[in-house]
């Protein structure tokens, strides 16, 4: 389908993968996109997953009507992007793959073969004409692995750009045997929820290197973005440009209070939902709760970053923190977590540590206000554990 004229979405759905990167949940499945400039010269940009080679292939073939196309321009090495760099360029042999020079030696890296003499460097600003597109490269490492550009097509206004403004979900509805005109074009509503997901849990802890980019991008007439993963977004464009801005900068994206819990037996569990019973009484601000062993770990990292105020509560395990909770805290720390408030429950029955331990964790972030005192639950909820939640819902709300 054209996403602008003679430029065409030729990429594929998979609703068949169960966890993207090996770890994140996909119920809605994801989409591999790439697209094809026709004109003078045609460009492919990106290949898709070699899950996904065949169909690719015939969106290609279809695409190209009998024609050869000149270049692949290769935004980002990753596999689900770049599995199938190798066999576009054996089998169009004409066919030039412009990229990075750190792309490049990934390129022998993942293929064990030397495209040298087939391979056209560039860097930041460097043009290409097509005829009567000509695309602009836009230097974009670390967002999120380093050999990354993007490319703004002139003509059009539309941006390539990479993983950035990529989303979860597939765009073929679940009942039909193809693509979608009304789920390949984004609309505001509902982009954020998987959108959010995806940024904070891949693209996160690089917040610096995507405000350099939307530094770059400020003086470029955009009219569509198209990223890698999820819906062409063609309308509303500030909104998508904004939210990048708010996400990638870790600001609060909403007032709200994040309630993070895990329990061995039930009894941290009580006294987490207990504080969001009062907090919810109060009725000034959303809460929201995740308990950690059984909700979606990547949800519940997205849900830390919405927010301006997290609740984290915890046994005591092993002399430490319940393990659960420990790879929660270990992902906000990788992902950059910072500029939010925090309160602190813990349990334990003779020597409760969980508290001192999840404070040790948050130290080390950035920017982090710790609401004292830690609270503590004494192997069960009582009545002064009540008192404690109340005092500190005071604090929170």
């Amino acid at each position: 389908m054209e996403i602008a004229k003679n430029i065409k979405y030729i990429g594929v759905d998979d609703m068949d993968i169960d966890l993207f990167e090996g770890q994140y949940e996909v119920p809605e499945g994801i989409s591999y996109n790439s697209y094809l400039i026709d004109d003078e010269k045609i460009a492919v940009m990106d290949t898709v997953d070699a899950r996904k080679t065949e169909e690719w292939l015939s969106n290609l073939e279809a695409a190209l009507a009998g024609r050869t196309p000149d270049y692949l321009i290769i935004h980002h090495m990753e596999p689900d992007h770049a599995s199938n760099v190798r066999l576009f360029l054996e089998k169009y042999p004409a066919c030039k793959g412009v990229c990075t020079q750190k792309a490049a030696v990934m390129v022998k890296r993942f293929f064990d073969v030397d495209f040298t003499d087939r391979l056209q460097l560039v860097k930041e600003g460097d043009t290409l004409s097509l005829g009567e597109h000509t695309l602009t490269f836009i230097m974009a490492p670390m967002i999120h692995w380093p050999e990354v550009m993007m490319s703004y097509e002139q003509k059009e206004g539309i941006l390539f750009a990479a993983d950035g403004f990529g989303k979860f979900g597939a765009l073929s509805h679940p009942d039909s045997e193809g693509m979608a005109a009304d789920k390949l074009h984004g609309t505001v509503d509902g982009w954020a929820c998987e959108a959010r997901r995806y940024y904070f849990n891949i693209v996160g802890k690089y917040g610096a290197m995507v405000q350099t980019l939307l530094k770059k991008a400020a003086p470029l007439d955009i009219k569509i973005i198209a990223p890698l993963h999820g819906p062409v977004l063609d309308k509303d464009l500030d909104y998508y440009l904004n939210t990048y801005n708010t996400w990638s900068s870790y600001k609060p994206e909403n007032e709200g209070i994040f309630i993070a819990y895990c329990s061995l037996h039930g009894n941290t569990r009580q006294a987490a939902l207990k504080l969001a019973d009062i907090l919810k009484e109060k009725g000034t601000v959303k809460v929201s709760t995740a308990d950690l062993a059984r909700d979606d770990m990547a949800e519940a990292i997205e849900n830390a970053f919405r927010y301006d105020r997290l609740v984290v509560a915890a046994p005591t395990y092993d002399g430490g923190v319940m393990p659960i909770m420990h790879d929660f805290l270990h992902h906000l720390a990788i992902k950059a977590y910072q500029n939010r408030t925090v309160a602190i429950i813990e349990n334990g029955s003779w020597a409760p540590a969980a508290g001192k331990k999840m404070l040790e964790a948050f130290q080390q972030m950035k920017d982090i206000t710790i609401i004292e005192p830690i609270v503590t639950v004494e192997s069960t909820v009582k009545a002064k554990t009540i008192e404690d939640l109340k005092a500190l819902a005071d604090k929170l709300a």
